[in-house]
């Protein structure tokens, strides 16, 4: 947002520097991002002076040229070399001296210098409009009041402004400063601090009365609800024409092109007040004019020629013949001021901030008025600054009031009440700031004090404040107008020592992620929010469980993920689609369900995997990831947590092929395998996956503060493998349970090492490669020892499960 100084000037009289004023500004929280000088023409004409032209003969080498003598005003006059063809002795021109800088066209500048023009000392130059920045016209040079004084400079003859313009990061709760009144109003209040007590100064509408009352039009609103206040009033007999300079100027200085003197007024109120305002021809309104919306589909042209597809939620200002304009975002072409126009009807309203900015957004429009209707306009002014436009249309535009105003205004907005406590604000601010002080503050916030007593204020917020309705606004305004900076620091310092125990959740993580980082993974974060659709993948998620969002941005991100299985394949199908397909992944992350009792958030850890075990090199050959590597990541992740006596449980997830899962009594603790075909084929993904999909919540359940340790066995343990010819339809889960059965106290551990299935094996046949860990902590083993558990292993996996060995 652009603010020019000398506008600023118009509301509060102040001499500080541009500097000065940036920073009390800054600190308000109106953050100044730079200060621009702005010209109405460039350069200023700085060092350009009226000369008087004492002698003019022609160059002796050159017919088109003259050689001129000018006085300057300094009692020495100079020669220059000019080739207009109408100078002449006796005239006062603008001349540009030694040294002075000048600009093209396009701005190109360029120096006036001290030279020779066809062996002819020249020194400064004779100027025409185009020049100087003044006009276009080249044809000549510029003739000059003959009452002018030679050395007067031309920047006042020509009455150059110069300004400077605050660019201002105006953050969107701050919809109060989004004008040259609510940034002096906040400036204000921030030299009261200072001890500087300014005047405020608002435009003066005393003047304005209706002159003849032959053209009204009547207004009806049928959304009342959408524009709570609508006011206007019709202006007869005005002539539309460039605007005034100083007009022109002061747009110029904010970044807008100036247009005709009517679009011109609408502007400068809009950035004076902050209040947009529209001008209807009023020759092209029939009958009334209707606020209401329209059926969706219903064709509308707007200002930028474009036609648009309306939806039925856009309010439309109409006539009785159709659509005149987009309400608060953008007007019609066949209703706005032209050349030919001379009468207007004058629109100033209040229109729903949500609404305005729901049809911005749909049709893709960004307007200075969009801009301020969906944060929040002041809906006290809207009649004030309908007669300020009007008054300053009347004198730059002509014409004459013709209508009462109407104000279509059913139901006040009203003004936000609130209580401060003054115990809350030295508890919120950290230094008791005296009560006087506080009062000050606000009234020059224009906040009203209703009430006071010992414990508090009660307050009255205005309606133009979206931004300050709880206790906690005011008090963030009454330390921002004090000044962060006035706040001062306690000579006590207070320091709270965290004793957070190594269970803790964020901890623990640390602690996983270093390790999986070690091991090749790379930690991932994937958006929440998913495909609603996702479900359907897997029979375990039920679509009447999705969290969704009740205005989702796209059907993309419509609903909470129920797994974090989906947005996993997202990130490996985006990498693998740019040639990237060696993956490990994992993630910590939370998946959402939606259950009659309420809603819930469980908290995962997921581990993914595909494509080759190492980059590819001379050194070794390429070998893809597997089943039996990943489950050696997984058991690596429990074993880091110290979880033991796990026990692998039946799968209760269907998204895999193959899989195990390990659980600790009853419950799951992650489940991790090969993921489905059919699921990978959704994300165009035809290379094997493999997922694991811990429940966090349980395992930081069953982790302990306590340190646990056991000594290093002293006595060796005994590895003895079996090679088991079995049905294909046996699992190591049956194995390893029998195992268990078999032999209690002396078998350590049971590992399946090998698995093949295929030529030179009978029809419906496997083979296991098992391994069988034996220790004993109190001896050695023997022999015999290890012969007759291997042996009753072998006897119960022939007699329960029909194998043999191969």
């Amino acid at each position: 947002m652009k603010i020019s100084y000398n506008w600023l000037k118009q509301f509060i009289k102040i001499d500080w520097k541009s500097e000065e004023i940036a920073a009390l500004l800054t600190d308000l929280g109106l953050e100044v991002e730079m200060v621009d000088k702005y010209e109405s023409v460039k350069g200023g004409l700085e060092g350009i002076v009226v000369g008087h032209v004492l002698t003019c003969v022609q160059h002796p080498d050159a017919d088109r040229l003259k050689v001129t003598t000018v006085d300057l005003g300094d009692g020495v006059p100079v020669q220059i070399v000019c080739g207009a063809p109408n100078v002449a002795v006796g005239q006062k021109v603008p001349v540009a001296t030694i040294g002075t800088t000048l600009y093209d066209k396009e701005g190109v500048s360029f120096q006036i210098k001290k030279g020779k023009i066809r062996g002819q000392e020249s020194h400064g130059m004779i100027c025409a409009e185009d020049e100087l920045g003044l006009g276009e016209g080249h044809d000549g040079i510029m003739i000059l009041d003959e009452a002018l004084k030679p050395g007067t400079s031309a920047a006042s003859v020509f009455k150059i402004e110069s300004d400077e313009v605050f660019e201002i990061g105006l953050t969107p709760n701050r919809a109060d400063a989004m004008s040259h009144l609510g940034t002096a109003r906040d400036l204000r209040a921030g030299l009261s601090q200072t001890g500087v007590n300014v005047k405020f100064i608002t435009p003066s509408v005393s003047n304005f009365r209706v002159d003849k009352r032959i053209l009204k039009i009547d207004v009806s609103v049928e959304k009342p609800l959408l524009a709570p206040r609508y006011c206007g009033v019709t202006i007869s007999g005005i002539t539309i024409k460039p605007s005034p300079a100083w007009l022109q100027n002061r747009l110029k200085a904010i970044g807008i092109n100036p247009k005709n003197n009517i679009v011109d007024v609408t502007n400068y109120v809009l950035h004076e007040l902050g209040q947009p305002l529209h001008a209807f021809d009023a020759s092209k309104i029939n009958g009334k004019i209707i606020v209401k919306t329209l059926a969706s589909g219903t064709k509308f042209t707007t200002l930028d020629d474009v036609e648009r597809s309306l939806h039925e939620e856009d309010l439309m200002i109409c006539d009785e013949s159709g659509p005149l304009c987009i309400a608060g975002v953008f007007g019609g072409k066949s209703s706005g001021v032209s050349e030919t126009t001379t009468a207007i009807f004058l629109e100033s309203a209040y229109f729903n901030p949500i609404s305005i900015r729901k049809s911005a957004k749909r049709h893709q429009l960004n307007t200075d008025a969009s801009f301020r209707f969906e944060r929040g306009i002041d809906p006290t002014i809207t009649e004030y600054a309908l007669k300020r436009a009007a008054l300053l249309i009347q004198e730059v535009a002509g014409g004459e009031i013709t209508s009462d105003i109407v104000d279509v205004y059913p139901k006040k907005i009203e003004d936000f009440p609130v209580v401060l406590n003054f115990n809350n604000v030295k508890k919120i601010i950290g230094q008791e700031l005296p009560k006087e002080i506080i009062k000050n503050i606000l009234a020059s916030l224009e906040i009203k004090i209703n009430s006071v007593s010992d414990a508090g204020l009660g307050l009255v917020i205005p309606a133009y404040r979206v931004d300050v309705q709880r206790e906690i606004d005011v008090i963030e305004e009454i330390l921002r107008v004090y000044g962060y900076n006035n706040i001062k620091f306690s000579e006590k310092l207070n320091a709270t020592v965290s004793i957070a125990p190594r269970t803790e959740d964020y901890k623990v993580q640390n602690v996983i992620a270093n390790q999986l980082n070690s091991q090749g993974f790379n930690e991932m974060m994937a958006n929440s929010l998913t495909t609603a659709s996702y479900v359907q993948l897997s029979e375990m998620l039920k679509e009447e469980h999705n969290v969704t969002i009740l205005n989702p941005l796209s059907s993309d991100l419509a609903a909470m993920r129920q797994s974090l299985l989906f947005s996993g394949l997202e990130a490996l199908s985006y990498n693998i689609n740019r040639r990237n397909s060696d993956l490990k992944f994992f993630e910590f992350g939370k998946s959402y369900h939606k259950f009659e009792s309420g809603y819930e958030e469980h908290k995962h850890l997921t581990m993914f995997i595909t494509g080759n075990r190492n980059q590819e090199s001379w050194t070794n050959t390429q070998k893809p990831t597997d089943f039996f590597l990943f489950k050696g990541y997984v058991n690596a992740v429990l074993e880091r947590l110290g979880i033991k006596k796990t026990q692998n449980l039946p799968m209760t997830s269907d998204v895999f092929s193959e899989g195990i899962a390990i659980g600790f009594g009853n419950d799951v603790l992650v489940e991790y395998g090969v993921v489905k075909k059919s699921i990978l084929k959704h994300f165009d993904i035809k290379q094997e996956v493999l997922f694991a999909d811990f429940n966090w919540a349980l395992i930081l359940k069953l982790l302990s503060n306590k340190i646990k340790y056991t000594e290093i066995p002293k006595y060796p343990e005994v590895r003895r493998d079996l090679s088991l010819l079995l049905d294909e339809n046996v699992s190591f889960d049956t194995i390893y349970n029998l195992a268990r059965q078999t032999e209690k106290s002396l078998l350590k551990d049971i590992n399946l090492f090998d698995v093949y299935q295929g030529k030179n094996l009978p029809e419906g046949k496997k083979s296991y490669a098992v391994s069988f860990t034996i220790q004993d902590n109190t001896k050695t083993l023997t022999d015999v020892q290890i012969d007759k558990i291997m042996n009753k292993l072998q006897k119960n996996f022939e007699t329960e499960l029909g194998a043999s060995l191969r």
